[in-house]
């Protein structure tokens, strides 16, 4: 599958982006998704992941009450909410997949494919 992430840019402190990830499988229903970030000189790091279905989310403590993930199936299309941005959120945001086994993922190796990622950049 391939995976291509959109919706980075510059924003405030305090400000909001909704990060796109469209999928070119047949149906994304099949598989779990997730989000991680690098920042320049630091290994890339989990943010958030959700279940095949959309039943079970999980997020890093860093971005939790603040990030929502969210997918559509439908569409072939899963969103990051991104609400009040901190400057430390700044990064290249990818999106991930693998195949569904029941369960919630959040190690880089534990996911098959990739996007390209999009930068997003909160300004203090």
């Amino acid at each position: 599958v391939q995976l291509q992430a959109s919706g980075g840019g510059l924003v405030q402190a305090g400000g909001s982006l909704r990060l796109s990830c469209a999928a070119s499988a047949r149906t994304l229903s099949i598989y779990d998704m997730g989000w991680f970030r690098q920042a320049p000189g630091k290994e890339r790091e989990f943010v958030a992941t959700i279940s095949w279905n959309g039943g079970s989310t999980y997020y890093a403590d860093s971005v939790k009450g603040r990030f929502t993930i969210s997918r559509d199936n439908a569409k072939n299309t899963v969103y990051l909410q991104m609400n009040s941005l901190k400057p430390e959120d700044t990064a290249v945001y990818y999106c991930a997949a693998r195949r569904t086994d029941l369960g919630l993922w959040t190690k880089y190796k534990d996911y098959d494919y990739w996007g390209q990622g999009t930068q997003v950049t909160v300004s203090s």
